[in-house]
């Protein structure tokens, strides 16, 4: 116990609010997609497939890619004032974002709240680093992580019982959280010692766009963030089009029967009312996994070759992804979540451990902040295949409509009065099927499992990409 005296103040402040931030960021994030897409009646926007994934690509690739330019802006106006502005656009965003209905509107608001996670990343991580030593700093970033885990737990879970009121509740407790953080900043948070910095903010810029010109020289380094590229579209999907899927494709209702005639209590905390388990609950489990696994694969893969285990973790990963598509079975989902996470733990924190290894040593720093581009261009083109791709191939509504226009049926417009769940029940009726059984039907013509091909091909081609990387740019044992 004696080595947790060892750590400051500002330590204990910082994952504190690393824990409220991230509480507030996936309550909302892991219910976005739904949001945005799902039906009006329920309280959704009802928007189309394609803007959910032009939305969500954009602003979460604005998140990774800015703290290259915030995190100067932080170090020249102070990590505190930062903190506090950062919150300040966090609160407005999720405010706002409850409150709007457009897609405009609401693209602009989840904007704002992008732009303070872009000022806020790189502050926490930094305090982290400098308010450890070389002997606390193992077991200080083990805290660290352990805070996002948890945020990352229990946000979704009160947001999912959240939405089942009122989904403007979700936005209330995202705010509220942040609320939290801007009295614990105010308060508690203290400037942690850095460098003296005399140069402006312009000059400041010109070096940091100096710095990325450098590192994009080392051509060997550049192609390696770009096939890392297709490991985070693939693993994006997780949050922009599973809970989408399990929403529209997947009865969760048997899933809640068999926990309730297990644990009957358990299953009246995590399921809903009409006796389902909400997607964002399933989706949990990922993280579940992570908490309890993640030192035994770490454990597994610590000493392999880097690059090794990240080939093999992103080719388990890989067939992970595909297999949450692949069957209309919510018992399924769980195993195949399960293969994603192992994937997933063997091979993510590997790729930091690489940069950091291959980085020259009067570059590392900026070797490792350029880590955060391939995430960037992975929420790009993974919003991309969630909205267009996904839109094209398993949207209920886009096949409904195909059905429509193979019977050649004038197909309604979807309105707020004439919901995608008013459609559903025309479409059934036009088939003459029970209502319920319209998703199976669906499902057995249109084959919206197919969606697993192509989520499944990104991972492996990132996998055979970095085998001839290995094989004919590196020609080396070292990494």
């Amino acid at each position: 116990m004696s080595i947790f005296k060892k750590f400051p103040r500002i330590f204990w402040v910082a994952n504190s609010i690393e824990l409220f931030e991230r509480y507030a960021w996936y309550g909302l994030f892991n219910v976005l997609a739904i949001y945005l897409t799902a039906s009006t009646d329920t309280g959704a926007l009802g928007f189309s497939q394609e803007q959910k994934g032009m939305l969500m690509g954009i602003i979460s690739a604005m998140v990774y890619f800015l703290p290259v330019f915030t995190g100067a802006i932080a170090d020249k106006i102070g990590y505190k004032v930062s903190l506090l502005i950062a919150f300040v656009l966090y609160f407005s965003g999720y405010l706002l974002m409850g409150q709007m209905n457009t897609y405009a509107a609401v693209f602009v608001a989840f904007g704002i709240v992008g732009l303070g996670a872009a000022m806020f990343k790189p502050i926490i991580s930094a305090t982290i680093s400098k308010s450890t030593t070389k002997e606390t700093s193992s077991l200080g970033f083990g805290i660290f992580y352990m805070m996002v885990n948890f945020g990352a737990l229990i946000g979704p879970f009160v947001s999912s019982k959240l939405r089942e009121s009122n989904w403007n509740l979700v936005f209330f407790s995202s705010a509220a959280a942040i609320i939290v953080n801007f009295i614990l900043a105010f308060f508690l948070f203290k400037e942690p010692e850095k460098e003296k910095n005399n140069d402006s903010l312009k000059e400041t810029f010109i070096k940091i766009a100096n710095n990325i010109f450098t590192v994009f020289k080392d051509w060997k380094f550049l192609i390696f963030l770009l096939l890392i590229v297709g490991f985070w579209t693939m693993y994006m999907q997780l949050f922009f089009t599973l809970p989408v899927f399990i929403e529209q494709w997947i009865d969760t209702s048997v899933l809640y029967d068999s926990l309730s005639s297990v644990w009957p209590w358990l299953a009246s905390k995590i399921g809903t009312p009409e006796g389902t388990i909400a997607p964002e609950m399933i989706l949990n489990v990922d993280a579940l996994y992570i908490v309890f696994f993640q030192l035994i694969i770490s454990t597994v893969v610590m000493k392999w070759k880097a690059l090794n285990a990240m080939i093999s973790g992103i080719f388990v990963a890989s067939f992970g992804i595909g297999l949450t598509f692949m069957f209309n079975n919510p018992f399924f989902i769980f195993m195949a979540i399960l293969v994603f996470a192992i994937g997933e733990m063997a091979s993510s924190p590997k790729i930091t451990e690489y940069i950091g290894l291959i980085a020259p040593k009067d570059r590392k720093a900026l070797y490792m902040g350029m880590s955060f581009l391939p995430v960037a261009g992975g929420n790009f083109l993974g919003g991309f295949l969630s909205g267009n791709v996904y839109g094209k191939m398993s949207d209920k509504v886009t096949l409904l409509e195909n059905e429509f226009t193979k019977n050649r049926w004038d197909i309604p417009e979807i309105t707020k009065t004439f919901t995608q769940n008013d459609f559903y029940t025309l479409g059934a009726k036009k088939l003459n099927i029970d209502p319920t059984h319209l998703s199976d039907y669906l499902w057995a013509a249109y084959n919206p499992q197919n969606i697993w091909y192509v989520f499944t091909a990104i991972g492996l081609t990132t996998v055979i990409g970095l085998i001839l990387y290995d094989k004919f740019i590196l020609k080396s044992k070292k990494n």
